[in-house]
């Protein structure tokens, strides 16, 4: 008979995970002000907040902290990383920084500027709070089809090549320092970007002398789907299509804290010396030194090694089986959510579950709360509240979509938690029906609310 498929990986250490009951949780999310960010972890089951830093390392990353260069300038920590760096994406030159949004504070510190423009597909929302915070504009120029969370596309995270040349068309160069490209495209539901739509945006750009800039925490994710989606890459390693993506683009930013399988960590990567110079800077006043920014020398060396594991492809195959096997418990059950299944979660397409709730009322994030009431599982809500306001109106933005996101941590949880986590959704697909009313704003930021958002029933 035919192997079933294993993982590529065996546990060597465990953690302990809290049961509650019903009536714990419906006064713990009362607590938090009905945002899950406010929970206490220990107050949650399973939690797919976030692939950010969740991840469990591994026994060649602990081994490799253990050889952390801690000197404060030119550690060989440092020097470790940017080898990998260089082998993996191409780049020459990079700078260190402790997260992913700090590299975009650090490079749009150096790049922009009130007024611009920065076109994208799908910016997420540190890229768009960290644009606005400067009083540029973010537009969005993915595909329409990502719109549709029923149709069945390889590549739905794609660019819109005509939506970006208009807006290329629209405004001088100067005033556009870096188109955006997401891989994968997050916000429409990890959805990748394919190899020829990355070389159709390349090409615009250079057509009309603008920079181009990846934003990469899941590049890897995003070469897998090119290499088992898009025709004449089946023969290709990870690695290959990786320095192939990277060859187009000007330079990345990037959240170690998801492909590279890390706690804490990110930096910038440059083609050019004079934009790593540019930056460095607001580098060393935001972050630290050029040689750490931010990042301590275990944490360099921990990075450096999940940059090599992350680009493998028996790891990135299992990693992306566990999100597809979620899907196929989901079909199932009749559950929509964003299709196909995308590298690194589940997005539930709430409107079309809780139909009875008013869109004023922040349906995604609903359906969100009745999950961990339900069943003590966390996920975030991808719809009106991390859309925000519009910076110049004040009133709500309501994106096409309300998706709850449930985005499964790197080699931390097996396929008996993913029953669970299909079937407490069942659970709350059932009484669909009875869910009538969702929650008012009652706190708010005026950027990036949703992390710190307080509500209330409606």
């Amino acid at each position: 008979m035919e192997l079933p498929f294993a993982e590529s990986y065996k546990i060597k250490m465990v953690e302990s995970l809290k049961r509650s009951t019903r009536q714990q949780r419906e006064q713990w999310i009362k607590e938090a002000g009905y945002n899950l960010f406010n929970l206490k972890s220990d107050y949650v089951f399973i939690d797919l907040l976030t692939d950010s830093g969740t991840g469990a390392m591994s026994d060649k990353q602990w081994a490799a902290m253990m050889e952390g260069d801690e000197s404060y300038a030119g550690a060989r920590s440092y020097y470790n990383l940017k080898e990998s760096i260089k082998n993996i994406t191409g780049f020459d030159y990079f700078l260190p920084t402790h997260q992913g949004r700090a590299a975009e504070n650090v490079l749009f510190s150096s790049l922009v500027k009130e007024g611009d423009i920065l076109p994208g597909n799908s910016h997420f929302d540190t890229t768009k709070g960290h644009i606005e915070f400067r009083r540029a504009v973010a537009i969005d120029c993915t595909i329409d089809e990502a719109k549709d969370t029923t149709l069945e596309m390889p590549f739905k995270g794609n660019m819109d090549l005509g939506k970006l040349e208009n807006v290329l068309k629209q405004y001088p160069a100067e005033k556009i320092p870096c188109i955006v490209l997401t891989i994968t495209n997050n916000t429409a539901g990890g959805q990748p970007v394919s190899m020829e739509n990355i070389k159709g945006v390349a090409a615009l750009a250079k057509r009309y002398g603008i920079k181009l800039l990846f934003d990469s925490a899941r590049f890897a994710e995003n070469a897998y789907f090119i290499k088992t989606r898009e025709e004449g890459y089946a023969g290709k390693s990870i690695p290959e299509i990786c320095r192939e993506m990277f060859s187009h683009a000007d330079f990345m930013t990037m959240s170690s804290k998801k492909d590279a399988i890390v706690n804490m960590g990110g930096f910038i990567a440059f083609r050019e010396e004079a934009a790593w110079q540019a930056c460095q800077m607001y580098n060393i006043m935001y972050e630290g030194f050029i040689t750490y920014g931010g990042m301590s020398g275990r944490d360099m060396s921990a990075l450096a090694q999940g940059l090599i594991e992350g680009t493998d492809f028996d790891y990135l195959e299992t990693r992306i089986s566990q999100v597809a096997y979620l899907a196929s418990k989901l079909d199932e059950y009749g559950i929509p959510y964003q299709r196909p299944a995308g590298g690194h979660a589940i997005f539930v397409d709430a409107k079309k579950i809780l139909t009875r709730v008013p869109k004023e009322q922040f349906v995604a994030q609903t359906l969100g709360i009745e999950l961990y009431i339900e069943g003590g599982v966390r996920g975030v809500e991808i719809g009106t509240l991390l859309a925000d306001r519009d910076p110049v109106t004040r009133e709500n933005r309501y994106p096409s979509l309300e998706l709850l996101r449930l985005a499964i941590p790197r080699r931390v949880y097996t396929n008996n938690h993913m029953d669970y986590i299909a079937a407490a959704l069942k659970n709350v697909f059932d009484r669909r029906e009875s869910i009538t009313s969702g929650y008012l704003i009652k706190k708010e930021l005026p950027i990036m609310r949703h992390f710190t958002v307080e509500l209330e029933k409606a």
